[in-house]
């Protein structure tokens, strides 16, 4: 697959899961202990998340990161 697709789903469905849960930007940073700034830009495209940030963000979500994959 891509490199841009797979950031762009990826940004997409974290997007999506966020305000399943009804969590702004700066809650959801809070709870995977990465920055508002880092998860706008996460949701923006403009980076390329780490595995690390994508499994604390999955941990926080309270999802399987096949799950935020595969939506």
């Amino acid at each position: 697959m891509e490199r841009n697709i797979i950031i762009n789903l990826l940004a997409d469905n974290i997007r999506l899961e966020r305000l399943k849960n009804r969590l702004t930007q700066d809650k959801l940073a809070e709870l995977s202990g990465l920055s508002t700034k880092y998860i706008n830009s996460i949701e923006a495209k403009k980076v390329n998340p780490s595995i690390v940030a994508v499994v604390n963000i999955c941990q926080a979500l309270n999802i399987d990161l096949n799950k935020l994959i595969n939506l």
